[in-house]
């Protein structure tokens, strides 16, 4: 409890400066975990949203009832649920004009889910960039509340007539807490940075390896040319059935 209070009085003894570094480490470190709690809750659902949507989709189910299901629930999707809603709605839409090839037709609805896909990474990858700001700036900011302190605590020392350990030792504590918060602040983001960037990636690879899957189906079910990826599907005249 010493220590602390200490520490405390040595934030409150430092120069206006200084205190007003801290004070911006102290709102981006805050800002920080508010964000690394809220974008774990957001990754961690958006995991789980992807695998049952997979495993909905590959358990045989007609996927013209599966996506009547997703457009009579009336709400917002996201996801792989998003990125299958976009691919069959244009598939269909195309379909039902009658003047596309079947190699169009296809190519229209892998353009749809790659817009899916990017919309759906932008909002995995939003405020991100936040916290990889606040990993790179944030020690700088604190050392310059450092040299900033010390130059303080130097220049206050010019009317001292005998300096020693015990006059020069306040001031440069008051100015290394600037630095100590900086450290403070910077870890914390860094590491959500590097595991959410990972994370982000997964679930991208996830989508797109959907996305090159549900071509197939559809390229399966219109006869167009198929791509170089092997195809897990077989297709009824009744509508869409699959499996892997």
């Amino acid at each position: 409890m010493t220590s602390d209070l200490q520490i405390w009085q040595l934030v409150l003894d430092a120069s206006w400066m200084v205190k007003g570094v801290m004070a911006i480490l102290l709102a981006a470190s805050i800002a920080s975990w508010m964000i690394i709690f809220n974008k774990r809750q957001v990754i961690g659902k958006a995991e789980k949203a992807a695998d049952a949507f997979e495993e909905r989709f590959w358990s045989g189910t007609d996927l013209t009832n599966l996506h009547g299901g997703i457009a009579s629930a009336h709400r917002l999707t996201s996801g792989m649920e998003r990125i299958f809603d976009a691919g069959f709605a244009e598939f269909t839409r195309m379909r039902q004009q009658g003047r596309m090839t079947p190699s169009a037709m296809v190519e229209g609805s892998q353009r749809a889910m790659r817009i899916a896909l990017t919309r759906e990474t932008e909002e995995l990858e939003n405020h991100l960039n936040f916290l990889a700001t606040v990993g790179s700036t944030s020690p700088y900011v604190g050392l310059f509340g450092t040299v900033w302190g010390i130059m303080h605590a130097f220049v206050g020392l010019s009317n001292v007539q005998q300096v020693t350990l015990a006059t020069v030792a306040p001031g440069i504590a008051e100015a290394l807490v600037a630095t100590a918060i900086g450290l403070f602040a910077a870890i914390p983001a860094v590491v959500a940075y590097n595991r959410f960037a990972r994370d982000i990636d997964r679930i991208a690879i996830q989508l797109e390896t959907f996305i090159e899957e549900f071509s197939n189906i559809l390229q399966r079910n219109t006869g167009a040319a198929p791509p170089p990826a092997p195809a897990h599907a077989s297709v009824h005249a009744s509508g869409f059935s699959h499996s892997r």
